[in-house]
């Protein structure tokens, strides 16, 4: 019933079939080897033929089996049952969960559809051996306006893990690996083909092994519809030891987040999922009771007031920013490009989009957030400086957050600072010193200039070019002269 247009088979013959078809093609000489040359690539040794990432990890697998085990009976107390699920207080602003948080959709209106969404789970391991599972549900397809082309591809996956207060952008920073639906697995900011790609209805499980006393200890897995998809990837050195909490990245897709404690694919292997974890291997993050806090910074230009609002987010992870500074370092990380030119509309208070996008260019995403802030309760800071300062701007924004669910508050940042925002400070100059120098070194170098001359050399003039600048000089000293000499002639006639 299936049609020879669709029809897709796969015939592997072991390498005894092979010798027993060229011994009834060679007259039963079975022993008599072939030249080198006849030789067909499905005889030649594996190691020298390419293979795909996942086609190499099951072959490897073949070779010497599934090298992970079934997980011991385990007799510890439990975290809650509810516990393990998306924390809306983690996750930005894009994020909207449905189905009692099972399943996460984001927006795609006024520019949405090209920034990513992320979300961090409540629940972080910090040993044992866990998996957890993501499928697609949906994929978004939005139609561009033609010559407006955004970042690639269209509907993207990253599931993975981080540390708590960490960038939500896996692939963002050291300090969280990832798995992406391109086939990729990236860590310290760079990727590297490692399994195979996964779509649409297609379950995904990642697995953490923290698990001390095992030789597969500190590694990652993926597996796809129940099948391993990748090789056991070691986890960097900077996040062994860490408590890691699962993590999902995604643009224009609906995704179903199964922490457990049943999978719906389930592994070669007995495992638990995250939300059946001992409580000693986990560390459930905190709910928010009572208000939350919006926060609306006071200072003057020029005096270190976005220096003091990093410092204060440093120390505060809890706090999500609300500026246009943000929405932009927001874009730019989801993979748009913003043209950059110095002047004095290119300034952290009100930076210039310049994305040739006109749903970004038109700030149609600060007027969506400016509706979604307040109705999702967590810790805002609203580092708007001119605004800020004036009164009547200041009391309409704290208008906008209900004081039943906010306690808002205006923070003067002037005068003596203390000594903990000095050394920030120094410590931010210092490393602008540090890069300046290493950018001259490396101008340096590129010029086969000793680092420690410290200063440019003037472009070397050869003798034949140094005669040909005299020469020309020469030659512009007479045609001045010549032309002076024509204008005084007829100066001379007008007189007469």
């Amino acid at each position: 019933s299936t049609s020879p247009a669709r029809l897709n088979l796969s015939l592997h013959f072991s390498p005894g079939m092979l010798a027993a078809a060229r011994a009834l093609l060679t007259g039963g000489k079975q022993d008599e080897k072939m030249p080198e040359e006849e030789k067909t690539e499905q005889e030649k040794p594996q190691d020298d033929q390419e293979m795909e990432p996942a086609a190499a990890a099951e072959a490897q697998e073949q070779a010497g089996g599934e090298r992970e085990t079934d997980a011991p009976e385990d007799t510890r107390a439990k975290i809650k049952a509810d516990a393990a699920q998306l924390n809306l207080a983690d996750s930005t602003l894009n994020v909207m969960p449905v189905s009692n948080g099972k399943m996460v959709m984001t927006l795609v209106d006024g520019g949405f559809q090209y920034l990513l969404a992320g979300s961090r789970s409540t629940v972080g391991l910090k040993s044992g051996r866990y998996m957890f599972e993501v499928t697609i549900v949906e994929t978004i397809n939005l139609q561009e306006v033609r010559g407006q082309k955004g970042p690639q591809p269209r509907q993207l996956v990253r599931i993975g893990l981080s540390a708590g207060g960490s960038s939500l952008f896996l692939g963002d920073g050291v300090d969280g690996v990832c798995f992406d639906s391109e086939g990729y697995f990236t860590s310290d900011g760079r990727g590297r083909k490692a399994g195979c790609k996964f779509g649409r209805d297609q379950t995904v499980a990642l697995l953490l092994d923290l698990d001390a006393s095992s030789k597969n200890a500190n590694t990652v897995s993926l597996f796809v519809n129940g099948q391993r998809s990748s090789d056991l990837i070691p986890l960097p050195e900077n996040l062994v030891g860490k408590t890691l909490f699962p993590t999902v990245t995604y643009r224009n897709v609906t995704l179903q987040v199964n922490f457990g404690p049943t999978p719906k694919a389930k592994l070669p292997f007995v495992c638990r999922m995250v939300s059946d974890a001992a409580a000693d291997d986990a560390e459930v993050a905190p709910a928010q009771d009572g208000k939350c806090e919006v926060l609306f910074p006071v200072g003057l230009p020029g005096q270190g007031y976005f220096d003091w609002v990093d410092l204060f987010l440093k120390k505060n992870p809890s706090y999500t920013e609300l500026s246009d500074r943000k929405i932009f370092d927001w874009a730019e990380k989801s993979g748009l490009w913003r043209a950059r030119a110095p002047g004095l509309g290119d300034w952290n208070d009100k930076p210039e989009p310049k994305f040739g996008i006109p749903m970004l260019d038109d700030f149609s995403l600060r007027k969506v957030l400016s509706t979604i802030a307040p109705a999702v309760k967590r810790n805002y800071i609203v580092p708007e400086l001119a605004s800020n300062l004036l009164a009547t701007d200041r009391k309409q924004a704290v208008q906008s957050f209900p004081s039943s669910d906010f306690k808002r508050t205006s923070l003067v940042v002037m005068g003596e600072p203390e000594s903990g925002y000095r050394d920030y400070v120094h410590g931010l100059l210092l490393e602008e010193k540090k890069a300046q120098v290493q950018q001259d070194d490396k101008w340096a170098s590129s010029r086969r200039m000793g680092p420690a001359e410290g200063i440019r050399p003037k472009p070397c003039v050869s003798e034949d070019k140094k005669e040909d600048g005299e020469e020309k000089k020469d030659a512009d000293a007479e045609m001045k002269d010549a032309k002076d000499g024509e204008e005084g002639e007829k100066e001379g006639e007008k007189e007469e």
